[in-house]
């Protein structure tokens, strides 16, 4: 195998001469701060691929989270069920208001919230669940918002890692009282920093909107009425974004390009593929494996081995929330059997949408080449 000229990242962002154009023009046009044309143009069309009724630009993904917990008043005294197998952010939204985070396991294939726990979490205090549709797949909503109903409670959706997932035919985000989605410089789409919160509810909407803006008042210049935030998007980050969301189709239609390629490659008895569940499309903003057990001790070395000898970018699966220092003793971390298994064993492979068919055979052929090493010395 001949060695790639350039390392291969875990991910980096796709962008062409329409991001750069729209780039350029917000900055002749001088609206180069939270105001200008792009972040209207970028807002109107991220709702209209969503089919939502309200797109509201933030200054990140963890913000986004923020302004809903804010907008739904969820604060001292209220607790939010969310994944222990998260990217941090979601827990820490529900601390910034003062909320207490309630965690559940994770179903061991999809490495979602395990919907079947989160009935039995549910208290007087519970006032919302969090659905961190994690690396891509879906969570199963269905009986989240029979749960949502049955008990009055909010569904939240943390969709960062998930635009263009689909449950039933539905893109994401928009199943719940509102949706969060970031524009990190590794998600599908981005603005190098940036977020998008979605909803269909206008109340919460216009919360919303004035929250991230200082709470600033509609009708008198300058007049705060509620302690706001300063969570807006710039007019530059917005023009970037607009750009890629007109591209996001073909974005998304590359994602699950590549996780064809690896399947197809990638063949080795020692790893398991993502699962695609019948009510799920994929988005595959990671492309994301387990080890098998027999060789989880050595996942740091196969990780090693890739990147020095032949250049290839990995990275781990999240921690577990509980494992953090600042929610350790919130629970027993034997309750959640599956995330304190499966995350010792996972790998996040490169899958920017810039890799070609060439790069993820490559990538596969060294895995499995190092892969063999481990399964002779078990043998």
């Amino acid at each position: 195998m001949e060695k790639p000229t350039r390392m291969i990242p875990v991910s980096e962002p796709n962008l062409t001469n329409l991001e750069r154009s729209f780039l350029i023009d917000a900055f002749d046009s001088g609206w180069i701060s939270s105001r200008g044309k792009y972040i209207e143009l970028f807002e109107k069309e991220f709702a209209k691929f969503l089919n939502v009724k309200h797109a509201i630009s933030v200054s990140n993904g963890t913000v986004s989270l923020h302004l809903i917990l804010l907008a739904l008043g969820i604060g001292a005294g209220d607790e939010v069920i969310v994944p222990n197998f998260t990217y941090i952010a979601s827990v820490n939204a529900i601390k910034y208001v003062g909320a207490t985070p309630v965690f559940v396991d994770s179903e061991y294939d999809t490495w979602n919230l395990d919907v079947r726990q989160v009935e039995k979490k549910i208290s007087s205090k519970t006032k919302a669940v969090m659905a961190v549709h994690i690396y891509g797949h879906a969570v199963d909503l269905d009986p989240l918002l029979r749960i949502s109903k049955k008990y009055n409670i909010y569904i939240i959706e943390d969709a960062a890692e998930a635009l263009g997932t689909k449950y039933k035919g539905e893109y994401v985000g928009k199943f719940g009282i509102a949706g969060s989605f970031s524009f990190y410089g590794n998600k599908t789409i981005t603005t190098g920093e940036g977020g998008m919160v979605v909803t269909n509810n206008d109340e919460i909407a216009a919360k919303i909107k004035k929250l991230k803006n200082q709470g600033s008042s509609e009708t008198k210049k300058y007049w705060h009425d509620i302690i706001g935030y300063n969570y807006r998007m710039t007019n530059l980050q917005a023009a970037i974004g607009y750009a890629q969301t007109l591209r996001i189709k073909e974005l998304i239609k590359k994602k699950r390009l590549i996780a064809s390629w690896y399947k197809k490659f990638l063949n080795h008895k020692l790893i398991m593929h993502p699962v695609e569940k019948d009510y799920c499309e994929h988005s595959y903003w990671m492309y994301s494996i387990l080890l098998d057990k027999s060789i989880e001790n050595f996942r740091e070395e196969i990780m090693r081995e890739l990147y020095e000898k032949y250049k290839i970018e990995t990275r781990p699966f999240f921690y577990p929330a509980t494992m953090m220092p600042m929610y350790k003793d919130f629970h027993d971390n034997d309750e959640f059997t599956n995330v304190m298994d499966f995350y010792k064993r996972g790998i996040n492979l490169p899958s920017s949408t810039k890799l070609t068919q060439e790069d993820v055979k490559y990538i596969s052929l060294c895995l499995v080449k190092i892969l063999n090493k481990y399964k002779e010395e078990l043998q």
